[in-house]
């Protein structure tokens, strides 16, 4: 071991006990009781003592392979797969789950994590976040949910930037998400529909002051109308790390959802919203969420007289002229007569879009027919009044003419 022998605290301590027992100040028996040895092993310790002198008391394993550690072969295999380029980039929790899914190999994941800071690994340093007070979770299932969108390179240039929509309810972690071309309002009111058809309308939703969500100077953007139409709440978050549950999710997603696409190859949204519904986010909520035992469910369930079409739409109010005509993006349209009874003119109709992109009017509760028109509407020339022969004003004389002299 060299001229430098180094030695635990506990080994450190024989070496002084076994001292005094050398020089019959201490029995066998009396060095075992404050070395917590057997009177036997004393005698072991002391034979190669005099053999070895202070190397003698160094554990024999010392700087060699345990005796309960994974055999040399392993942990060469298991490095060799990391080296790959599919997994390269994997961090160790995420890596030793591949590893027990596609090769049975069954290594705790902050053990890998030592293998690779020790090989060269290059993203398995845990991260120092900044401390921040704890929020408390919410004390029922779908009483908040963190709603966000995340850009990102999701198919890793195999197919079109796109954004990940996710929402995560606070009180279980249990996710829902869809891919969407950005995160705009009409893809937004898609998520919210889809959520409430699996597990109904929330309470609340905890979002950013995006233009999706927030409107400057009081109004209401299209879809926080239509949230105060279903009666959930929305509470808006001053900074990311307010609702840092979504934004944890965000990282965690761009890590794990990238990874998994890249195994089965998707480069579309249309796909990537298949594996969501068929796989993925059931795997991913068995695996992250919190079990939900004893805590209550207070999702509204959606009434049958509850028309989620007219109500997660673009809406918006327009003049009814005296002509019963409307405009709506620079084009007229015509309101027609129907077995219903007609606005009067100078009031207003509700226009609504639908998501399909289809176009409704609406009278209060009453949906009126219409067609568009080509062009400006021109307004009626009333017909030429001809007076009659017997009219009084032909039978006068013209005004302002003299009857002609007859020349003599």
């Amino acid at each position: 071991m060299g001229n430098n022998l180094v030695m635990s605290q506990k080994e450190r301590d024989r070496l002084v006990i076994l001292k005094e027992v050398l020089k019959s100040r201490l029995s066998a028996r009396e060095a075992g009781k404050l070395l917590a040895l057997s009177r036997r092993h004393v005698f072991r310790l002391l034979k190669r003592y005099r053999q070895e002198g202070d190397v003698g008391l160094v554990h024999r394993l010392r700087g060699g392979h345990s005796n309960r550690g994974f055999p040399q072969r392993l942990k060469t295999r298991v490095l060799e797969l990391y080296w790959r380029p599919e997994y390269r980039d994997y961090g160790p929790t995420l890596f030793t789950e591949v590893l027990l899914k596609q090769y049975k190999i069954l290594v705790d994941h902050e053990t890998v994590r030592r293998w690779l800071m020790a090989n060269g690994g290059t993203n398995v340093q845990r991260r120092k976040r900044p401390h921040r007070s704890k929020r408390p979770r919410r004390s029922a299932i779908g009483e908040l949910i963190q709603f966000d969108g995340s850009d990102h390179d999701w198919f890793e240039g195999r197919g079109r930037k796109c954004t990940l929509l996710h929402m995560i309810d606070d009180a279980t972690n249990r996710v829902f998400l869809r891919f969407a071309v950005s995160e705009n309002t009409a893809d937004c009111m898609r998520t919210f529909w889809a959520y409430t058809k699996r597990y109904g309308l929330p309470r609340c939703l905890y979002v950013d002051r995006g233009t999706v969500f927030f409107a400057e100077g009081g109004g209401l953007t299209d879809f926080a109308r239509a949230m105060a139409t279903l009666g959930v709440q929305i509470i808006y978050a001053n900074s990311s790390q307010a609702k840092g549950r979504v934004e944890r999710g965000n990282r965690t997603q761009q890590d794990r959802l990238i990874k998994a696409m890249r195994r089965e190859r998707i480069s579309t949204t249309a796909a990537a919203n298949r594996f969501l519904d068929q796989s993925y986010i059931k795997a991913h909520n068995s695996r992250f969420a919190l079990p939900a035992d004893g805590l209550p469910d207070v999702h509204r369930a959606l009434g049958s007289g509850l028309k989620l079409a007219q109500i997660l739409c673009f809406q918006t109010d327009r003049y009814l002229r005296h002509d019963f005509t409307i405009t709506l993006d620079s084009t007229y349209i015509q309101i027609l007569k129907g077995p219903y009874v007609l606005p009067r003119p100078e009031q207003h109709v509700i226009v609504r879009r639908y998501l399909d992109d289809s176009l409704h009017i609406f009278n209060d509760d009453q949906e009126l027919r219409f067609e568009i028109l080509p062009g400006k509407p021109q307004p009626r020339k009333p017909p030429p009044v001809i007076p009659a022969s017997n009219h009084p004003w032909r039978l006068k004389p013209p005004i302002g003419k003299r009857k002609r002299r007859r020349r003599a």
